[in-house]
């Protein structure tokens, strides 16, 4: 029998070869062979296959806690390696998994960090053990960790597989709840055999998933991921001189930011390699003095996402609710989230408390509010599963504080479903930040859905393209359709009518297109919109308050207020959280119309206007319970019973 170790290595969320600490860490115990498993691509596997003919990306269809300790025994493993996670259900499932192997006599080597440019629990520990809450904070407790670790070469050679032969039954996961079931048009059969239907360990394909052809013109895999990020670094004046606030979110076909943060979210593409390429191209002396700087240009952007994961490694699941969140303002927003008591985290449902409330986040949800720019958004976001940066602050504003006055948990849950590089700490983390819960204050500076598209899209090319009921009208009327004579809508085959509760938002009339009426007054909204907000601000509350936990909030706040605020007390499902001790931000007239909402360049100083914040007065809180969200890869169907019945 051979002396060599014989390597079980678990690909999760770093679905590359180049700087793969994880899989270099593999490869240094000179094992006999190394297979992978779990949430891959082809263009892995066929990258592998590159270097060993012998070799591939080996998809075992179990979740992660019920095979791995049957594959210790099966193929005698001695040792088990992965990238370190700390996303708060990650810690969870590998601390089962990691207790399977010690019991097994298998060594788990978890290597550092490999998803962002600095460990997230090194970089709260940097912050005195506080979650960050600011960019500065990221960069002050950066300096006291070093500079970004230099990105590993990807291996020049992998060993054979072994023998993986196993004679073990396949545990399938329960058929509900299936969080991918409005994806699918046919039947789900990726858990029919554990090693696939020709029993070779491939990868599932989508007619195996049941899954409804993609729309996106957006394609995943490491060979692309480089070749994206060599097309950008080639460019040196857009990567040297790159602004996020000053690329157009109105761009498509090409976009006006790098779309690299997919690949960041599948690991096909190291943060850290892109951080040194950005910062060698930054530091060219033809290119010094004219580059952009933190925390507008690209380093900046990989910042804030550091920001996002570490704020979460400190508070753990309750950072992705408000309710039980010491960070979180509480503002009663309508359509609360329902919470378990037995877990304090969200259900995954929510109280209707307004009927009016539910439509107006349905027509959101699917592009049909009567605002061409929003509704534009939506349906970009829901074909392409992506939007640009500040058409994310606009939409996201229009819902929260700037319109409707929605839950931001259900703006979040939607991105969560549609967005290919979502993130729970950043789709979270810019969710607090747009509804100015978390992060950022300044709730009277609103994004108009007229005015803000107009500055970079006069033509409204970006609306005609996915708003194509509009695609005749004037570019006077293109952001106003409304505003339209009705001559004129019957001349460019468009009438503006209804309130849009058809399943496309794209109904016919008399041979004619019909496009939805606006689904209220803006600037009637927006008013109250910021009123509900300052007085929330004003009584003061976070989501671990006991107010909140028990209801009471409601003696807190007038009747007529907007949001559920009727009564005295309220039954903790309806319970929503967080706001902050302190004094309302003032409302500036002379901002009320401008269109435009914060510029990131106030990331770095603004953290005082939070808990938690630069300037913010120390005070104690505590932080209990976790959330959980149900998982999208296949090891998220496993759950013990015990913590099954809260979920959703």
């Amino acid at each position: 029998m051979s002396s060599k170790p014989r390597v079980l290595y678990w690909f999760r969320t770093d679905l590359r070869l180049h700087d793969s600490p994880a899989l270099h860490a593999a490869l240094d115990l000179k094992p006999e062979y190394t297979p992978g498993r779990l949430d891959c691509q082809s263009d892995l596997s066929s990258s592998i296959t590159k270097l060993n003919d012998k070799s591939k990306l080996f998809v075992i269809r179990e979740a992660p806690q019920t095979v791995l300790p049957k594959l210790f025994r099966a193929w005698k493993i001695t040792h088990l390696v992965f990238e370190r996670d700390t996303d708060p259900y990650a810690k969870e499932r590998d601390a089962n998994v990691i207790g399977s192997a010690k019991e097994a006599g298998v060594k788990v080597v978890a290597t550092r960090h490999g998803r962002t440019l600095y460990d997230p629990d090194e970089l709260v520990k940097a912050n005195g053990g506080k979650p960050t809450m600011s960019i500065t904070q990221v960069q002050h407790a950066a300096e006291k960790l070093g500079d970004v670790p230099k990105p590993l070469h990807a291996p020049e050679s992998l060993p054979d597989p072994g023998d993986l032969f196993y004679d073990f039954d396949q545990t399938q996961p329960a058929p509900e709840p299936d969080f991918n079931s409005i994806q699918r048009s046919g039947k789900e059969t990726s858990y029919a055999s554990l090693s696939g239907p020709n029993h070779d360990f491939a990868v599932p394909t989508m007619s195996e998933l049941g899954l409804k052809p993609a729309t996106t013109p957006h394609r995943g895999g490491e060979t692309r991921a480089l070749a994206s990020l060599d097309a950008i670094i080639a460019n040196e004046h857009y990567t040297a001189t790159f602004s996020k606030p000053s690329t157009a979110p109105t761009a498509f076909s090409p976009q006006a930011t790098t779309l690299l943060s997919p690949h960041h979210h599948f690991g096909s593409l190291s943060v850290r390699l892109f951080y040194h390429r950005v910062l060698t191209t930054i530091q060219k002396p033809a290119n010094a003095k004219k580059a952009s700087t933190i925390p507008t240009n690209l380093i900046g952007q990989l910042l804030f996402r550091d920001m996002y994961f570490a704020a979460q490694a400190a508070i753990g699941y309750p950072f992705a609710q408000t309710y039980n969140n010491s960070h979180v303002r509480f503002i009663p927003w309508h359509l609360p989230s329902k919470i378990d008591p037995t877990t304090n985290l969200i259900t995954g449902d929510h109280v209707i408390d307004s009927s009016q409330a539910e439509e107006w986040f349905q027509r959101w949800k699917f592009g049909r509010t009567g605002f061409p720019w929003i509704d534009a958004l939506m349906r970009q976001l829901r074909q392409e599963g992506w939007i640009h940066h500040l058409g994310r602050h606009a939409v996201a504003c229009f819902l929260t504080r700037g319109g409707c006055y929605v839950d931001w948990e259900r703006g979040a849950e939607v991105f969560e479903e549609w967005l290919i590089d979502h993130e729970t700490s950043c789709n979270s983390g810019n969710w607090q930040w747009l509804s100015c819960t978390a992060f950022f204050a300044q709730f009277y500076r609103c994004y108009s859905p007229v005015a803000f598209p107009k500055k970079w899209d006069d033509e409204g090319r970006f609306v005609r393209r996915f708003v194509p009921e509009l695609e005749r009208y004037a570019k006077k009327y293109v952001y106003e359709p409304w505003m339209a004579p009705i001559k004129d809508q019957k001349e460019w085959g468009c009438l503006v009518k209804g309130d849009g509760k058809d399943d496309d938002g794209q109904g016919e009339e008399g041979g004619m297109k019909v496009y939805p009426k606006p689904m209220f007054d803006f600037n009637e909204r927006r008013g109250i919109c910021i009123e509900g907000v300052k007085i929330a601000y004003r009584v003061g509350l976070h989501g671990d308050d006991p107010n909140v936990k028990d209801g009471t909030w409601r003696e807190l706040f007038d009747d007529n207020a907007e949001g559920p605020t009727e009564g005295k007390k309220g039954p903790t499902v309806e319970g929503q959280t967080g706001a902050e001790d302190g004094e309302a931000a003032v409302v500036d007239a002379d901002n009320m119309d401008l269109g435009v909402d914060q510029d990131e360049r106030e990331a770095a100083h603004r953290g005082g206007e939070n808990r938690g914040g630069d300037e913010e007065k120390k005070k104690t809180t505590t932080r209990r319970g976790k959330r959980k969200r149900g998982q999208g890869t296949l090891d998220g169907h496993f759950e013990s019973p015990r913590k099954r019945k809260g979920k959703a």
